[in-house]
């Protein structure tokens, strides 16, 4: 809304007045968005399956123009010849409704070995404001890229829309950024790579280039830096990384004088000693190209080279997931999408965002659509009641457009909440499969969440309702033995009910068959922070071996309603340098901390819900050959006993003190139980189950299938 309003009122702003308002702006939001700009740590992600740049080169080195104006277009010789002079060449990207290009100056850039591209019609900011207007400016876009022989496109003021681009003739678009809050549409991609949009259709595609280093006019106009130390440092980590280094500048606000410059420009020097800082450092180490050849590149040797990796002896389907959690952090619902993207599968994933992270993004194949924000806690029942049905209705209406323009074959749903299934009602009206996935049982969910009892008018409610989504659902998958009893019992046939465990993901929590570290004075939780999983328990426990083992410490990772919590008993019992919360990271990151501790630990309350919640953690642990900690509840004693972990007394903080410290200090037991814990595995993991649940896939699509 504020940002449209600018935009209306821009023209009769005086300039001084827009970009004085504008630096008092930035230099609030640069204090604010200090963790994700200039470097936003999550970007560094390799894409599925890469294998590098071309001739082993370190990085790639793109450089980028953007014409804004007149002044701009007569300022592009200059630049040009800078380039040539240091021995780079670059795209230069023109408005052709806004000023006059000559086609001798295209000529010249062309000849030059240079690329042009478009920058929309005018340099305005209508262009994404409907599909309608889109469509037609899309048209006489299209003529200029044909009679200049362009194919790429860069919308002004970084307008994005990914999906409407799809009505350009290109090979690439440039529009998106890694991170950069400071843009009108702040919301980057989160990757320092290339990436593939897929339309559609069969072959409907174009690759993404996002800008990775700063803007000229944010550095060094809106925050008057004086040096070029931000896109050093920038430049650096991305080499670092192996990632594309991507620049985008403006000759409108370069100076070529040398002398007292406008408001809105800084002199062309930072820039030159820029390129020649690239040149002198990584010499020999960076792929130098134009945006058309990298795109090229990536669609030829990494979008091409992994869909002839993907199965051809059947038929693909379309699928999507849908679920109300970060889909980063949900290593069940990447383990489900990832299998069927690895075999060739279309896949995109509805899921909550948290910033830092794109709206849209590809990854290993899957396509992720973040649509709604969800805060760190949920702790009243009619606010986090109402952050449901609005993803429900948001979700809703996503799946009816995605399978308007291209149905789906399947939906697969997670639960927490179960009612979320009825999102899928368009899409199984038409004839796609729907499973319901139950993570955790819902009624028990709710009276833990909330400490109520079985008795209320609420949990019999969400009974009904659980009755009623499993009943719309094709099948009912449910995350361990004692819920598939119990939900039979009450809600669902057997027949129709299949029980698949979170099992680890090899490619995540890599195999390591090890008998146990030698020093056990770490200890590890990484998870949710809700009373069920007592926490608190296990920081009272920690409480009592502090003296006793003196060198132990304890990291928890996660978040939840019980984080303030947490936080008072750490400050109460002054454990403030020997207990650490830390936020909530992407499975992958996790995966590393977890091989790097020497004990995990899963202390859950023996509750009805907590009691029968089974724990992927005490797997994930195994894998990587941990030794674990484990509440005796009746799902953990179900499954395991104490050959495999190290069980306590659920609820009794004193016994799990004492388990702390013997598994602490008695390294041959350490070893034993991880000795036994990876015999145990070997049978247990998502490699040796994932054929069930691709089986069940199949069986569904192609019995919809038969009743069209």
């Amino acid at each position: 809304m504020l940002t449209n309003l600018y935009f209306i009122l821009k023209p009769v702003i005086p300039k001084s007045v827009r970009i004085f308002l504008r630096k008092k702006v930035v230099s609030y939001q640069k204090k604010k968005y200090a963790d994700v700009w200039p470097i936003n740590r999550i970007s560094y992600r390799t894409p599925s399956e890469w294998k590098g740049w071309p001739n082993g080169k370190k990085f790639a080195f793109i450089i980028t123009h953007d014409v804004e104006t007149q002044k701009g277009v007569s300022r592009c010789g200059a630049l040009m010849d800078i380039e040539k002079n240091i021995g780079y060449r670059s795209s230069f990207n023109f408005a052709p409704e806004q000023y006059n290009v000559s086609p001798q100056l295209r000529r010249k850039l062309v000849k030059a070995g240079f690329e042009i591209g478009l920058h929309g019609l005018h340099h305005r900011w209508k262009l994404y404001y409907s599909e309608k207007i889109f469509q037609y400016q899309a048209k006489r876009i299209n003529n200029y890229l044909k009679q200049w022989g362009a194919v790429g496109f860069r919308a002004p003021f970084m307008q994005h829309n990914l999906d409407l681009n799809h009505y350009l003739n290109i090979e690439y678009d440039a529009s998106t950024f890694d991170t950069d809050p400071f843009e009108p549409q702040s919301d980057g991609v989160g990757t320092i790579y290339p990436f593939c949009v897929a339309g559609d259709l069969e072959n409907q595609k174009y690759i993404e280039l996002p800008y990775t280093l700063p803007q000229d006019f944010t550095l060094f106009v809106l925050m008057e830096e004086r040096d070029i130390k931000i896109w050093r440092e920038k430049l650096d980590w991305i080499a670092e990384c192996g990632g594309m280094a991507l620049i985008n500048t403006h000759p409108d606000y370069m100076d070529f004088t040398g002398k007292e410059h406008c408001i809105d420009e800084y002199p062309v020097t930072y820039y030159s000693e820029f390129l020649k800082y690239v040149k002198t450092k990584y010499e020999g180490h960076y792929w130098h190209v134009l945006p058309k050849d990298i795109s090229r590149f990536w669609m030829d040797q990494v979008v091409v080279h992994n869909q002839q990796k993907k199965r051809k002896t059947s038929k693909s389907i379309r699928a999507c997931m849908v679920t109300y959690s970060f889909y980063e952090n949900d290593n069940r619902v990447k383990r489900y999408a990832e299998a069927l993207a690895q075999r060739g599968d279309y896949v995109d994933v509805i899921a909550l965002k948290k910033d830092g992270y794109p709206y849209r993004e590809n990854m290993n194949g899957v396509n992720i659509y973040r649509i709604q924000k969800r805060p760190p806690h949920e702790d009243g029942k009619w606010t986090y009641l109402f952050r449901l049905i609005k993803f429900l209705i948001h979700s809703s209406f996503f799946l009816a457009k995605h399978h308007i323009k291209n149905p789906y074959s399947l939906i697969h749903v997670h639960s927490v909440p179960d009612f979320e299934v009825f999102a899928a009602l368009y899409p199984k009206f038409k004839g796609a499969g729907v499973i319901l996935d139950i993570h955790d049982i819902v009624p028990e969910f709710y009276a833990s969440k909330f400490r109520q009892n079985h008795d209320t008018f609420l949990f019999k409610m969400l009974t009904t309702i659980e009755k009623a989504s499993t009943a719309f659902a094709d099948h009912v998958i449910i995350s361990n033995d004692i819920w598939h009893d119990a939900l039979c019992r009450r809600s669902v046939e057997k027949k129709k009910c299949t029980t698949i465990l979170n099992y680890p993901d090899e490619n995540i929590f890599h195999v390591n068959p090890i008998t146990g570290k030698d020093n056990g004075c770490t200890i590890v939780y990484p998870g949710t922070f809700g009373w069920h999983q007592g926490l608190d328990i296990a920081i009272r426990a920690f409480a009592m071996i502090k003296n006793v083992v003196p060198e132990a410490i304890f990291h928890i990772y996660g978040r939840g309603s019980e984080e303030n919590n947490l936080k008072s008993l750490i400050t109460q019992f002054d454990l403030q340098d020997r207990v650490f919360l830390h936020s909530i990271l992407p499975v992958e990151q996790i995966a590393e901390i977890m091989a790097n501790a020497d004990i995990g630990i899963v202390p859950k309350r023996n509750d009805p819900f907590g009691g029968e919640a089974f724990s992927t953690k005490i797997l994930e642990f195994m894998v990587l050959g941990i030794p674990v900690i484990v509440a005796d509840t009746k799902i953990d004693k179900y499954y395991f006993n104490d050959s495999v972990v190290k069980f306590f007394k659920a609820g009794d903080e004193k016994d799990l003190a004492s388990a702390m410290i013997e598994l602490i200090k008695d390294p041959e037991l350490r070893k034993k139980i991880t000795h036994n814990a990876w015999e145990f595995i070997k049978d247990n993991t998502w490699e040796t189950k994932k054929s069930l649940y691709l089986d069940l896939v199949d069986t569904i699509v192609k019995k919809k299938h038969k009743q069209l």
